[in-house]
């Protein structure tokens, strides 16, 4: 576990610092606003497109060996860009390698850690990959910064003259990404496998279940799997209710990154190395809110935490109406807490029911690509409202009103289903 959460901690922050990077590139070119959540579309299409395969690889090759070939390929993807490859294209490739790495790291996760202790893990997890985001915040606002644009390194690739895609002083920001893929890999070598089995449903209840129908054949056609893959975690109540929750979060998560660094520049008056650093405030809370899910949230009340979910949506309107940092801090704060609070034992829970009912790879793969086609929505939304001119405030106050009524109904559906078994049982 250390070693894994050492290679994600290093390659998210690379991941994280990229975009952030693009982004500052195209601003400084003058692109338009609505291209940023089109970059962030680009590098979660793979998630969605290349589910039905992710998984499978996971369970068929060794795990610690696949997250080596997507990391070297988010580095070619960088590579590519330095080269003169369109940004959209590069985030694609990018994505691609986190695709293929992210069944394989959290596969290895259920097999390594007993269902005890997995909210734990998950927790530690989410820490290293949150605060990925913490730092790539950090990492990326100080990269396009006017005085890395103007340091040592921007000065002497001008020195040399190098004929590369862009200027001296964007390609200096792209560089140091490069050595932080470079030690993801060397971090790599000490990832072990788990020796579990491959391709095979593990553990209590892996077999047919009459709730959510028979086990699917791991055997038959990549898409006829997944379908079947898809169906059976959404019909498990646990597993359905789980899916549902970490969708909607990870969708707008992904949304009010963008949102927050819009909000900051354009209500707050920040730059945009300024304010990737208030962004990074609620990837902050989202650690807290982690650490306290796994220290103190069993795996059996991780339902309990969709009241945290509500929480979450009612901060937007109020974070829409706060026109100074001195108080935008704080809210941030105790929005990544809530997020953290929300996500972090029901993305357990869904690990433990998608790994008893299917198997590691498989399960986070149809986890992985419902999440990232909340995120592709979300983001098409969000940019096509940016084009239409919707006022940021109303946009925020919309979006975090539809989320908390999602997040109630969620709770009303489970209270009566709930309610249901305790009669029936009765």
């Amino acid at each position: 576990m250390p070693w894994l959460l050492a290679t994600q901690g290093v390659s998210g922050l690379a991941d994280q610092a990229l975009l952030l990077v693009i982004l500052g590139l195209l601003q400084a070119q003058g692109w338009p606003a609505w291209w940023a959540p089109l970059l962030k579309l680009a590098f979660n299409l793979a998630y969605v497109l290349g589910a039905p395969w992710t998984g499978r690889w996971a369970d068929a090759v060794p795990k610690g060996g696949l997250m080596a070939a997507m990391n070297a390929l988010k580095a070619l993807g960088l590579l590519a860009l330095l080269a003169g490859l369109h940004p959209l294209a590069a985030c694609l490739v990018v994505g691609v390698g986190a695709a293929g790495y992210a069944p394989a790291k959290y596969g290895l996760v259920c097999e390594l850690v007993p269902p005890a202790r997995l909210v734990a893990a998950n927790a530690w997890l989410e820490v290293t990959v949150v605060g990925a985001v913490l730092l790539g915040a950090g990492l990326g606002g100080g990269l396009i910064s006017p005085g890395w644009a103007a340091g040592p390194l921007a000065q002497a690739l001008q020195a040399a003259g190098l004929a590369l895609a862009w200027p001296p002083a964007q390609t200096a920001a792209l560089l140091p990404l490069l050595a932080l893929y470079a030690l993801a890999a060397l971090l790599q070598r000490g990832v072990r496998e788990s020796g579990a089995a491959a391709g095979r449903p593990a553990g209590p209840g892996a077999g047919d279940d009459p709730a959510v129908g028979p086990a699917p054949d791991p055997s038959a056609g990549a898409l006829r799997t997944f379908r079947a893959d898809a169906a059976r975690l959404w019909r498990d109540p646990l597993g359905g209710l789980s899916l549902a929750v970490t969708t909607l979060f990870w969708g707008l998560g992904a949304t009010l990154q963008l949102v927050v660094l819009h909000w900051s520049t354009g209500h707050l008056g920040l730059a945009l190395h300024q304010a990737a650093w208030l962004q990074a405030s609620v990837a902050l809370g989202v650690v807290a809110g982690a650490w306290a899910a796994g220290r103190w949230v069993p795996l059996a009340a991780a339902r309990h935490m969709l009241w945290a979910g509500v929480a979450l949506g009612a901060c937007m309107p109020v974070m829409a109406a706060v026109d100074r940092v001195v108080w935008a801090l704080p809210l941030l704060l105790l929005t990544g807490a809530v997020g953290g609070l929300m996500v972090v034992p029901l993305n357990a829970l869904l690990q433990h029911r998608g790994h008893q009912l299917l198997s590691a790879g498989r399960s986070v793969a149809v986890q992985g690509a419902f999440e990232n086609a909340s995120v592709l929505l979300m983001l098409a939304a969000y940019a096509g409202l940016l084009a239409l001119e919707v006022p940021l405030p109303a946009l925020m106050t919309g979006l975090g009103l539809a989320v908390s009524a999602l997040l109630l109904a969620l709770i009303a559906w489970d209270g009566a289903r709930r309610r249901r078994l305790l009669r029936t049982s009765g």
